[in-house]
This record gives structure tokens, C-alpha cells and sequence, in this order.
């Protein structure tokens, strides 16, 4: 019928991990380095689409950052990249759409590629499989993909083929 578990003791080299626990200031850091960086990018607020081209080696990638959604605290913008001439599908990118706080002045990742609602924490294994600091990997990703579009980006002229 029913078999009875018996706690058997664990080697020595199972070990647990402890509960991820949410470092505030370390997040908070990183969606103010991002404002700054996104509003190094978006200098023109007139405008509602950027575009620019950041170039690696052989390969140059149309970066594109539109803005969604406008209002006097808030403005969601979505970032994208596509290849220039040849594409290569395991390099794609994801979508991200962000959300800048002007009164506080952060900015974070609200969703990518169809995954909303980022909690700062998760229980670990999921459903989902997110990581237990999934939020703050995604703001630090979008950090360093801010920094190289700052630091190697120029803007396309009118001759030049999408």
C-alpha cells in the first residue's frame, strides 16, 4: 500500500543552497545606471524611434528603440536588434520592453520576448525555470547592452541600405 520515507542522513558532499535573497540597493544601482545610459541615448525627446548601428568586427547590427507609450512620469520604449546583411538565428537578440521612471529616475526591464510580470524573486526550481534573481540578470543585461550601444554606436545616414 503505502511505502514509509526513512530520512536517510546526506553525504557529505550534498550541500543546499541557501534562499536568494533580494539585494535592494544593488537593483536600485542598476536601473539608475540604465536611465542614465537610456537618456544618453534618447537625447532628442521629440523624437519617437532610434535608430543607430553598432559595428563588431565584420558584422554591424541595427539597433532600434521605439517608444511605446509616453506620459509625464513614465515612458515605455522597446528595444530590438536585426543583423545587416547576413542573419544569424542563434545570435538573435530578444525583444526587451522598458519602462523609464522620470520622477525617480530609474529604468527597468518590464518584459522580453512575451515573459511580463518579472518578480524580483523566484523560487527555485519553477515552473518557468527562472533563475532565483532573474529580474536583476535582465536589468544587468540591458546595462551592458546599453554600454556597448554608447560606446560603439553611430548614427545610419540616408544612403545607407537597411
Amino acid at each position: 500500500m503505502f511505502t514509509l520515507r526513512v530520512n536517510k542522513p546526506q553525504p557529505d558532499y550534498v550541500t543546499y543552497k541557501e534562499r536568494y535573497k533580494v539585494d535592494l540597493p544593488l537593483q536600485m544601482a542598476e536601473c539608475e545606471a540604465n536611465y542614465a545610459r537610456l537618456t544618453k541615448l534618447v537625447a532628442d525627446r521629440s523624437q519617437s524611434e532610434f535608430r543607430f548601428i553598432v559595428a563588431r568586427g565584420d558584422h554591424q547590427w541595427l539597433h532600434l528603440l521605439r517608444i511605446l507609450e509616453r506620459s509625464p512620469y513614465t515612458t515605455t520604449l522597446e528595444l530590438s536588434r536585426t543583423c545587416v546583411g547576413v542573419s544569424s538565428e542563434w545570435l538573435a537578440m530578444p525583444k526587451l520592453t522598458l519602462r523609464m521612471y522620470h520622477d525617480a529616475k530609474l529604468a527597468e526591464v518590464l518584459a522580453w520576448e512575451g515573459h511580463k510580470r518579472l518578480r524580483p524573486r523566484y523560487e527555485y526550481p519553477n515552473q518557468s525555470m527562472y533563475q532565483s534573481d532573474e529580474k536583476y540578470q535582465l536589468n544587468r543585461f540591458l546595462g551592458e547592452w546599453l554600454n556597448l550601444c554608447l560606446e560603439h554606436a553611430f548614427t545610419p545616414d540616408a544612403s545607407f541600405q537597411f
